[in-house]
């Protein structure tokens, strides 16, 4: 599962005291300065404004000036996704899938996932997808999950994108596609992913869906490699790596470092 989603207050056509009281919360929320936050967000979220509830409900969850309180967080959630409130819909499902406040319950996890998904949160459409594809909370459905996969995915979601890369390369929910899955594997690889990095390697590596390319393969080993935290991620990405530059020159494996080296995320849409 995702992490929450810290809601970014809607200031448009909220009441002067109201916009100015979140837009002073949001700002010293992003200084650090939850005591202020907090004094800016209380008297909001308790006036029943939505945003406020979520951020508030966000900085109990994280304990951010507060201390840790999953049973608050999950109080405030619910007021604000009773509003309609996407992203606390989103962190209320998330509470249920992970046992956070409440106790575990995959089927309400999707039941507010859904909600917010119909209001076009990508997280919570990925969220979904990855209850579709394990059989959490709904039967185990590949059509489901490649359907909420692809609208997060489309909305430039990188994990998204990864998983709708793997449906491809397994034909689960969807015909196998090795193309498409490169397709998939490269958003979401061009934006930063590391899983979907050394799976592009992979794809170079073996020649399915493009033409073999060793440097290819190369560099996106070793970014995956840079980009994945100890562990065994990360050093698999190093073993495979270092496998296919026994297949290379000096001069291809020198070329690919300097790819490597060159390469910056791309943000969706750019």
């Amino acid at each position: 599962m995702k992490r929450l989603v810290l809601t970014s207050a809607i200031l448009i056509g909220l009441a002067a005291p109201a916009w100015a009281g979140l837009a002073e919360g949001a700002a010293a929320y992003k200084r650090g300065d939850y005591a202020t936050a907090l004094r800016e967000f209380r008297p909001l979220a308790d006036q029943g404004d939505a945003g406020a509830q979520t951020s508030l409900g966000n900085i109990y969850f994280r304990g951010e000036g507060v201390p840790r309180d999953h049973d608050e967080a999950v109080r405030w959630y619910r007021k604000a996704a009773a509003q309609g409130d996407a992203d606390a819909q989103h962190n209320l499902g998330t509470m249920y899938a992970n046992g956070h406040g409440v106790p575990r319950d995959y089927a309400e996890a999707v039941r507010w996932y859904r909600k917010a998904a119909n209001q076009g949160d990508a997280e919570a459409q990925y969220n979904l997808g990855v209850m579709y594809d394990k059989g959490e909370g709904v039967p185990r459905d590949h059509a489901g999950a490649v359907r909420w996969y692809r609208k997060a995915a489309a909305q430039g979601d990188a994990d998204a994108q990864h998983n709708l890369g793997l449906m491809y390369v397994h034909g689960e929910g969807v015909p196998q596609d090795y193309g498409e899955a490169v397709r998939w594997f490269r958003e979401a690889a061009n934006q930063g992913d590391a899983s979907a990095q050394t799976n592009l390697g992979i794809m170079y590596f073996i020649g399915e869906g493009m033409l073999r390319d060793l440097t290819q393969a190369y560099m996106w080993y070793d970014l995956a490699s840079s980009r994945f935290p100890p562990g065994a991620a990360h050093d698999d990405a190093v073993r495979n790596r270092d496998f296919v530059a026994k297949h290379m020159t000096p001069a291809q494996i020198a070329e690919a470092q300097r790819l490597a080296r060159e390469w910056k995320p791309k943000k969706e849409g750019k």
